[in-house]
């Protein structure tokens, strides 16, 4: 064949070049999209410093490792012996120094570029070590073993373990490298008769396995930091973290004789600088194995086989407390309140137990992971809308003379582009842009047909929560990319009217009325159309990765972001709030978790709205650290700073200023929709199985393990969900939005425990854990036992048949505990989905008290017939017992007090001022009780009845007070908690 014409070959160079300027654009796309979007959120110092670093780490480790490869095998060659002096082993090899020859420069670029580009890229990725190394700040505290501070094994021993390890495969590749080059070069004879190496080769070899020696030194020298962070498999525990007694006492100090060994090693292969010969070198690297061998797996299961088993529990005890410390205090239920609790009542007045029954909680009766098929039959009006598989609870202000916070159950009404009547890229992406409008609910009643009593609804939406931007850009739907603002119109709703149509007037989103960036963006997400449709002019942006977790995940790449972001109406606005987490896994004695699988429970498996936490890597340290808020219209990303000590986060903030605004800038319309996050409280009942013990003795037994029960309303078999609840622990003087669960004994069904945590943001109670420990003398019924009980009895189970009647489905809703005068009321709503209807309806109540069971229309009946006793007269919306005047002057000046008690209790709220809001529900408190017992004297000598029961599911309120808003702080709202 010829050569090419001129024309092909200048054909092939043209389609060459347009391919490298090809791959480069689509580099660079990537790149400028990011930086753009970065841009439009505010937070270009992220991607700037983030890219820097990594840009910095790659060049400095890339080039170090290219030179140091490049290095030796110059030296390599430059200490290649004379070719006469060469064997016939070497001389076969010269057509290959001849091939070579020629082009041995290049080739040693191509080596040393390769080494240095596969480095730096793997040192790249160590850019949040580096920023944690770099910018770690001390948690004063020291472990207690080394007596180092905590930052030590957090931010600077992972970044000295990343260096040693660089060190050895720079080591490792720099002989391997030299050696070849040796051998090409005649420095090294693997059959030749004479000596094997030359002197020079000798001696560089040896320098190199000296290096690689003292790395190994350096390595024994850090494992005995390690062990303070190592994991083992512990017979008695599991999972275990931390120095044991045969760590302490067998391998700390076998580290220590190691180092000394290696360190000798590596001076007597130095040494060969001078003495040309290996023999000593080699001994020692012998003795060295040996030792290690001998010194650092044979004497540990020495010690372990003859000084531990035999007394385990009295050698590892003051490990075990150590530990307990250590975990308890990383993970944040160092100061949980365990307290013993009956759970059984001895209280025999009947109309104090259904009294105190209203006034403990608030009951939850909507369930938010039932009811969403309901929301979406009622109030979807679209099908281009839907809402979550999951809803979210949450408080708001109650309207009237009875205001006060309610437990609402809450959803918004986002865009579902699987509904649109006709798809196409314009209705995708242009036309149908966004969701509208909230949907609420209260949380503690039902109407008389079972269905939701929404104070939110309609399209537009209206109710409680006044006036707000209701355009929903972004969602947990919403995974679709938008261009708005342009010449195409956008699907805003409908109405009786007709359709409505809108332009997006907000700031968010990358402009696209610059070719470069419409170019970059038809490469980014392979649509050329964006770079050509007349769909896109003037005022045309692009709104992308507009879930709330994408959003603040990009902006905080450091964060570990909870599964769950809820919706929440702040000044005007719908914000998404995300709680989000630093964590470690360098938190010295305390034991690791899997947050993935920590996390997972019956709301998680197979459902994508609700995911579990990513992060599928052990961790043994984590605080609540960030509250995020994502504007639902503006995109608008805001981290605050939740925990101000927490040193991890301080670290962050360091590392990226100014990204993270301080805890004092939380509005209080904000603070009152703040709760403790689900993810966190998983986490921490996890490790309460086992650690809300405080002895070694008990810990080492495993008499006291607990577990948390599967979810006996379905048969996924997964864990029990904790449920938010406005309820009073024993302790407690009134109500507090809390976050609940149960834990039963492990592999056995009765209960072990009842756990609370106070989950209502800005008050002094925040975050304080209250477990009630059951006794272990007798059983009490877990709740799938209770659920059993609730099947099996026959008058219920055949209610429950009749409702299942025809092509009926029964769908049981939460199963609420909620511990009252000692004993545990039992609470599970019941849904039917039937009739031809697609979506639950609230048709019964199931409860249980002492052992007496209820299944009834409304929750107030069920009520009076587990206790016998009908509630005192409430008034609409409460369920506290509120005495009428009757004309009584006692009753009347009582209720006047507890007015002027409840107002100073407001102003005391808005001052913040907890010793007089104190002082003020105590006042409260016996004002109320004072009424009541005028009321019951009144009663006595024939003056009225209180009987009946208000509404068809009455919601519970705090005892003395005049509403069912939680207490124990202020919420953020004007209401607080106690309203009247």
């Amino acid at each position: 064949m010829g050569r090419p014409s001129r024309r092909a070959r200048t054909l092939l160079m043209t389609l060459g070049v347009l391919a490298v300027l090809g791959m480069a654009f689509v580099m660079f796309a990537g790149f400028w999209t990011d930086w753009l979007w970065y841009r439009s959120v505010n937070y270009s110092s992220v991607f700037t410093t983030t890219l820097w670093t990594k840009i910095g780490l790659f060049f400095v480790f890339g080039l170090l490792m290219a030179a140091a490869v490049g290095l030796n095998i110059w030296l390599a060659h430059r200490l290649r012996p004379p070719l006469s002096a060469m064997s016939m082993e070497q001389q076969s090899l010269d057509r290959y120094r001849m091939g070579i020859a020629p082009y041995k420069r290049w080739l040693l670029l191509a080596i040393t570029a390769l080494v240095g580009l596969i480095a730096g890229a793997s040192a790249a990725g160590q850019w949040q070590t580096w920023l944690m190394w770099v910018n770690g700040v001390p948690f004063h505290q020291k472990d207690p073993q080394f007596h180092l501070d905590v930052a030590f094994y957090a931010f600077d021993l992972p970044w000295y373990r990343f260096l040693l390890a660089f060190g050895f495969a720079a080591t490792v590749l720099s002989l391997i490298a030299a050696a070849l080059t040796h051998y090409l070069y005649g420095g090294l004879r693997l059959t030749s008769p004479g000596a094997r190496a030359t002197a020079a080769a000798t001696g560089h070899l040896s320098v190199l396995l000296g290096v690689f020696v003292a790395l190994k030194a350096v390595a024994y020298w850090l494992d005995r930091y390690g062990l303070a962070v190592k994991s083992s498999d512990f017979k008695a525990t599991g999972d275990w973290t931390g120095l044991r007694y045969v760590d302490a006492n067998a391998y700390l100090p076998a580290k220590t004789i190691l180092f000394c060994i290696a360190v000798i090693c590596a001076l007597l292969f130095f040494a060969t600088l001078w003495r040309r010969t290996w023999q000593l070198p080699v001994i020692g690297f012998g003795l060295m194995v040996l030792s290690a061998i001998l010194i650092g797996g044979l004497y540990p299961a020495i010690v372990q086989k003859f000084q531990v088993q035999p007394n385990e529990q009295a050698k590892e005890a003051p490990y075990v407390t150590k530990n307990l410390r250590a975990t308890r205090e990383a993970y944040g239920i160092d100061d949980a309140q365990v307290a013993e609790y009956d759970g059984t009542s001895s209280t025999q007045d009947k109309n104090r137990l259904r009294a105190d029954a209203d006034a403990t909680a608030s009951i939850r009766l909507l369930d938010p992971n039932v009811v969403s098929p309901t929301f979406q039959q009622l109030q979807q009006m679209k099908n281009y809308y839907a809402f979550p598989t999951n809803l979210d609870v949450d408080r708001y202000t109650k309207a009237g003379r009875n205001a006060g916070d309610q437990d609402t159950v809450i959803g918004l009404r986002e865009l579902n582009l699987a509904g649109i009547p006709k798809q196409n890229w314009i209705n995708d992406h242009f036309r149908y842009t966004h969701g509208y409008g909230v949907v609420a609910a209260k949380g503690t009643t039902a109407d008389a047909n079972g269905q939701p009593v929404f104070t939110e609804s309609d399209l537009p939406s209206s109710g409680d929560l006044g006036t707000y931007q209701q355009r929903i850009y972004y969602g947990e739907k919403t995974t679709e990319y938008s261009i708005v603002g342009g010449p195409q119109k956008e699907i805003d709703y409908s109405d009786d009217s007709g359709e409505k149509t809108t332009s997006y007037r907000g700031k968010s989103g990358v402009s696209l009325s610059n070719p470069v960036n419409r170019a970059a963006y038809a490469v980014t997400f392979g649509e050329p159309q964006i770079l050509y449709s007349g769909a896109i002019g003037d005022g045309s942006r692009i709104l992308y990765n507009r879930t709330p977790k994408q959003r603040v995940e990009a902006v905080a790449p450091w964060l570990t972001i909870d599964g769950d972001a809820y919706p929440a109406v702040v000044d005007g606005h719908i914000q998404w709030i995300v709680d989000a987490y630093t964590t470690t896994n360098g938190y010295p004695y305390a034991s690791r978790t899997t947050l993935g699988d920590t996390t997972a429970d019956s709301l998680t498996a197979g459902n994508t709205q609700r995911a579990v936490m990513a992060q599928q890597n052990q961790v043994n340290y984590i605080r609540n650290s960030v509250k995020a808020t994502v504007d639902a219209y503006t995109g608008e990303v805001k981290l605050y700073q939740w925990d101000t000590e927490d040193p991890v986060l301080k670290t962050w903030m360091k590392a990226f200023p100014g990204t993270v605004e301080p805890r004092s800038d939380i509005s209080p319309s904000l603070m009152s929709h703040l709760r403790y996050p689900q993810d966190l409280f998983k986490v921490q009942r996890e490790l309460l199985t086992r650690y809300h013990v405080k002895d070694a003795q008990t810990f080492l037994s495993g008499s006291e393990v607990w577990q948390v029960p599967d979810d006996p309303t379905n048969k996924s078999g997964n864990a029990v969900p904790p449920y938010y609840l406005s309820m009073k622990m024993p302790d407690q003087s009134a109500q507090a939005f809390s976050l609940t669960t149960t834990f039963t004994p492990n592999g056995r069904d009765n209960l072990s425990a009842f756990m609370a945590v106070n989950a209502e943001a800005g008050s002094p109670d925040y975050g304080k854990i209250r477990i009630l420990k059951l006794p272990t003398s007798r059983t009490v019924d877990g709740p799938k036992q209770v659920q059993s009980q609730f099947n099996s009895e026959q008058d219920i189970a055949e209610s429950i048949r009749l409702l299942k009647g025809g092509d009926s489905d029964i769908e049981y809703g939460n199963l609420l505990t909620v511990p009252i005068d000692g004993g545990l009321l039992y609470v599970e709503p019941v849904y039917v989905r039937g009739g031809g209807l697609k979506y639950p309806l609230l048709r019964k109540v199931l409860v249980t008290y002492g052992g007496h069971t209820a299944f009834e229309d409304t929750l107030g009946q069920a009520l009076d017939k587990v206790f016998g006793a009908q509630a005192a007269t409430t008034p609409p919306g409460t369920g506290t017992t509120t005495p009428p005047p009757a004309g009584n002057p006692t009753v009347q000046q009582a209720l006047q007090d507890a007015q002027k008690a409840f107002d100073a209790g407001q102003e005391a709220l808005r001052k913040s001022d907890w010793e007089a809001y104190g002082r003020a529900q105590k006042d409260l408190q016996d004002a109320l009780k004072r009424a009541q017992e005028a009321q019951s004297k009144a009663r006595t000598s024939g003056g009225g009845s209180g009987g009946g029961q208000s509404g068809a599911t009455p919601s519970a309120g705090p005892s003395g007070s005049p509403s069912g808003s939680p207490s124990g702080g202020p919420s953020g709202s004007p209401s607080g908690s106690g309203g009247g």
